[in-house]
């Protein structure tokens, strides 16, 4: 009798195919975001008070953008409500910083690579509960071809400043990262 007659009868391929989902099934790969901080039910209103610019080079565009992109994100991502109120649950304020090119690469004796150093200083505060207020330097880098002038490089990179930025602010309060 052969061997391989044996497995494949009807029944023992029904085991086989069984077992092979049941390996799968449990096989799943699984994750979660243990560092995430999910709001308080009892926290609803939220303030963005206008994020000015402290920097020694003052970009004109970038407060207000700031200031309205961090409106938005947090409007479209959270169920929270927007206030101008003085008693706003959660109080978000702050200022950039810093804003400066610096040269990051040379070929021969001249430049060849630039970067914009933008840093922001934030306030958060927390009105029900003062433990979770935030009072923190964020910094991000931008790096640029030095054939561009720095109104040039402002001008590309200015939607990808203020992404990050809201991002970086955004996740600093939501997110504890």
């Amino acid at each position: 009798m052969n061997k391989w007659k044996l497995y494949s009868s009807r029944p023992a391929m029904f085991v086989l195919a069984f077992f092979i989902l049941t390996i799968f099934n449990f096989s799943t790969c699984k994750y979660s975001f243990k560092d995430t901080s999910p709001i308080p039910p009892d926290v609803t209103t939220f303030r963005v008070n206008y994020l000015e610019n402290k920097a020694a080079y003052v970009n004109t565009q970038l407060s207000p953008q700031l200031t309205e992109r961090l409106k938005q994100k947090i409007i479209n991502t959270t169920r929270l409500r927007q206030t101008n109120n003085d008693d706003a649950h959660y109080d978000i304020s702050g200022y950039v910083s810093q804003y400066f090119t610096s040269t990051i690469s040379i070929s021969g004796n001249n430049s060849s690579g630039n970067r914009l150093t933008v840093g922001f200083h934030l306030s958060f505060k927390n009105n029900l509960d003062e433990k979770k207020n935030i009072e923190t330097d964020l910094i991000r880098t931008f790096d640029f071809g030095a054939n561009l002038s720095l109104s040039q490089a402002e001008s590309s990179l200015n939607d990808e400043i203020v992404k990050n930025l809201v991002d970086e602010i955004f996740n600093k309060i939501f997110s504890n990262w």
